[in-house]
């Protein structure tokens, strides 16, 4: 048998590709050759943003497939997302596949997919190629979606994933209530839509019981009730650059390190980091309310955020005490001493980037399971707070700057931070997330 050769099937979304690519790299560290697959639209984004070819054989080989066809104009975006991921992705993943075994020397012996992607664990079952699937995403969400079952019999959705009435309910005892207005699958405004995403993670729980193994980007000092509740999941998190002292790979936007000068000018635990994200939009009341708090806190702020949606004279108005990058090297932004608190989306890389340095949070979340995320990071870690919004659905500029205040001035947040910290990177310098790890590269070897 020739040297392993893992192809890895990330999710085509940036927060899907990111930590995906970080397994991808610690692999690599290991001796195992892998080949990442991208769309072909994502991947010149990324070899755009990159300083460095990406080719090469101490790196990750970067490939690409088509897009897929071109899509009526009248097809709603998300709609055509699907249609791509789950119509026209798996037969060119299929077919480059076999074209890589066919004329390659090192054929491919494992594919790591992402969980969502359950046709990469269709497709090699029928080829006898050894699988994994991996989630960006919290463990309890793996554990939401192999309970729909579950949920329809007790009566909390119906056949087609549709709430029967907006409700709060828990999974069990020990995980945190969610509301079904903020299962992933109900967030689209689309009814349509909204059938084919529940059908296709119900097509998704049937393919997952063909993976070897379920790696999940946590840890289980984050999460216990989840990892016990399904013990086949299992956490090797968090995956960051910083563990394995590289640099963040598989961005689809040039970081602007310039902000880490910036950073260094500022006094220690003094900078309001505010960032939402790729893919979070606000309404334009809402982004001046934003913008106005953020000048009202009087402290010095590190904004990513698109230079051209803030307010007129707003840069000139805050001058040095405010920074507004388009993006940010966001695992360097967390680890520097002058940042005192992430305002964030509570997207799970984030969250996971944030709990691995120590950082508190204010809490902002907009789309699915940020909600579910900012339940842990303020109720169970207790190492954040959440904005509240006005009777209009806004968070104003007074309630930013009072809960920045509530959450400065009171260092328990901080010292829960450091301590969940702690915990969490024991869990990867030798606890269990290490030991899942490397019993994974072994499995891979074998």
């Amino acid at each position: 048998m020739g040297n392993p050769h893992v192809l890895v099937v990330p999710y085509p979304a940036q927060g899907h590709v990111i930590p995906i690519m970080e397994l991808s790299q610690s692999l690599l560290k290991h001796g195992i050759r892998i080949t990442f697959v991208n769309t072909e639209h994502n991947h010149k984004r990324i070899m755009a943003a990159k300083e460095d070819d990406g080719t090469g054989g101490d790196q990750v080989v970067l490939v690409s497939i088509p897009d897929g066809p071109k899509f009526q104009d009248n097809m709603n975006r998300m709609e055509q997302h699907i249609e791509q991921v789950y119509r026209f992705m798996p037969e060119k993943v299929k077919e480059l596949i076999e074209q890589i075994n066919a004329s390659d020397s090192d054929k491919i012996t494992c594919v790591v997919a992402d969980n969502l992607l359950g046709w990469a664990m269709e497709i090699a079952a029928e080829k006898g190629i050894k699988r994994a699937a991996f989630s960006a995403a919290a463990a309890t969400l793996l554990v939401l979606s192999s309970s729909i079952p579950k949920l329809i019999d007790q009566g909390i959705i119906d056949n087609d994933g549709i709430p029967t009435k907006k409700q709060m309910f828990q999974l069990t005892p020990a995980i945190p209530a969610m509301n079904t207005a903020h299962f992933g699958w109900t967030c689209v405004g689309n009814e349509k839509v909204q059938k084919l995403l529940f059908g296709n993670i119900v097509r998704n729980n049937i393919s997952m019981k063909l993976t070897d193994w379920v790696l999940c980007n946590s840890s289980y000092s984050l999460e216990p009730a989840a990892f016990d509740t399904d013990p086949k999941i299992r956490p090797v998190g968090p995956l960051l650059a910083s563990n394995r002292f590289g640099d963040t790979t598989g961005n689809f936007w040039p970081e602007d390190s310039t902000c880490l000068k910036w950073l260094d000018q500022q006094q220690s635990q003094s900078v309001m980091y505010v960032a939402f994200g790729s893919t979070t939009s606000f309404d334009q009341t809402q982004f001046q309310e934003l913008a106005m708090g953020l000048e009202l806190c009087n402290r010095p702020f590190l904004w990513v955020v698109r230079p051209d949606a803030y307010p007129a004279g707003y840069q000139d108005r805050v001058g040095a005490n405010g920074l507004i990058v388009s993006w940010a090297p966001q695992q360097k932004v967390l680890e520097h001493q002058s940042v005192a608190c992430f305002v964030s989306h509570c997207g799970w890389n984030s969250t996971m980037e944030g709990v691995s340095n120590g950082i508190p949070f204010l809490c902002w979340p907009y789309f699915a399971d940020q909600f579910h995320n900012k339940s842990y990071l303020c109720d169970v870690w207790k190492v954040g707070l959440v904005f509240n919004r006005d009777e209009k659905g806004i968070i104003t500029r007074d309630e930013i700057k009072a809960k920045v205040e509530q959450l400065l001035e009171n260092y328990k947040y901080k010292a829960n931070a450091l301590n969940l910290k702690e915990k969490v990177m024991n869990s990867i310098k030798g606890g269990e997330s290490y030991c899942n790890f490397m019993n994974f590269v072994d499995w891979v070897k074998s």
